[in-house]
């Protein structure tokens, strides 16, 4: 992948270099090589998929296409700073086309009105990664798993009021480097004491380490048994985060939609439900994930959009760049502590 980027897009001009001067100096010349010749699909225009879109144009990629079949609404004006107030009734990709791509001349920003479900598998194929945000599970799944045979990078994320979440599938061999501060060897013989003989970090020098992580599938992370002992052990460590995912997607697939703040007592009386019936199915507690979250997952949230928008950005850019260790394989933030967590999910 490095090397066919590499071929396609080998220099970069004076004009990039003076306007991602910055970027360049924080992780490298090579790694900004590898973003330039980067496509990267990005499917939902909501709230999320404004921050998203954002940190990739300001970062550089090559290409960014912006696929939404969905209308403006006054709803999706509160949260999508990327869409003017006067274009409610329009297509969310294409009124999102020109703030997005005034960010940075230098990137193909495209739009696409069409609906992700309506696309034939060739259409991914033409990207290095493909992030998905307000899409069923059963169409992530689809893609993720189409993609992960064509070795193109797989995103996808939400927001539900106080809470988001983040996942990603780089493959089963991601290679990616890592800065590391610089161990200087001892050079002391016996008769120097055992200090001398002790290996010292140089805090002024460091060195790149080359590394690999290994990821699964979408399908593999949510289909995790939890009646096996290990599973077993391991649950008080789980995120309860991971159980309300499940329990969001299933709304979301019964719905067709996620839940509405117009309709709060009847969403509610639903997500009960319906997270009865996931850990049922999941064969956890039921007082696994207690009933609270109800209230505080309705609608998207701005500055929840801007945290994990940001997250989500930055591990498109360390994949893309194979630069720095990536998120393996779930983030997952709640607004309401105002903290967030990364774990793993799916088969060692």
């Amino acid at each position: 992948m490095i090397d066919m980027i590499e071929k396609e897009d080998p220099v970069i001009s004076e004009e990039e270099a003076a306007q991602y001067d910055r970027q360049i100096r924080l992780w490298g010349l090579d790694a900004q090589k590898r973003l330039r010749g980067s496509r990267v699909l990005l499917a939902g225009l909501g709230g999320l998929g404004a921050e998203v879109a954002k940190n990739l144009i300001l970062a550089g990629v090559k290409a960014l296409t912006l696929l939404d079949h969905e209308q403006v609404t006054e709803e999706s004006c509160r949260a999508q700073f990327l869409v003017p107030v006067t274009a409610q009734g329009q297509n969310r990709a294409r009124a999102s086309l020109e703030r997005g791509q005034n960010l940075n001349p230098m990137v193909e920003v495209h739009a696409d009105p069409d609906r992700i479900e309506d696309k034939p598998d060739d259409f991914f194929l033409q990207f290095d990664a493909v992030c998905l945000t307000g899409c069923s599970r059963d169409l992530m799944v689809r893609v993720d798993q189409l993609c992960s045979q064509h070795n193109i990078k797989v995103f996808c994320g939400d927001v539900y009021g106080y809470y988001g979440y983040m996942f990603c599938n780089l493959g089963q061999e991601h290679n990616y480097v890592e800065e590391k501060l610089k161990v200087v060897k001892p050079t002391g013989n016996s008769s120097d004491g055992p200090e001398a003989k002790k290996a010292k970090v140089d805090p002024n020098e460091t060195t790149m380490v080359k590394k690999m992580a290994s990821f699964c599938t979408l399908k593999e992370a949510l289909e995790v048994d939890w009646t096996t002992e290990k599973a077993k052990a391991g649950m008080k460590r789980t995120p309860v985060d991971y159980f309300m995912l499940h329990v969001l997607l299933k709304f979301r697939t019964d719905k067709g939609r996620d839940p509405d703040p117009q309709s709060f007592p009847e969403d509610s009386q639903l997500l009960r439900q319906i997270r009865d019936d996931v850990l049922e199915a999941l064969a956890v507690s039921s007082d696994l994930l207690n009933e609270d979250f109800i209230s505080y997952c309705f609608s998207e949230m701005s500055p929840v959009c801007a945290v994990v928008g940001g997250v989500l950005g930055q591990e498109v850019v360390k994949a893309l760049s194979q630069r720095d260790a990536p998120h393996r394989n779930f983030f997952f933030f709640d607004g309401r502590k105002g903290n967030g967590v990364v774990d793993y999910f799916g088969p060692n």
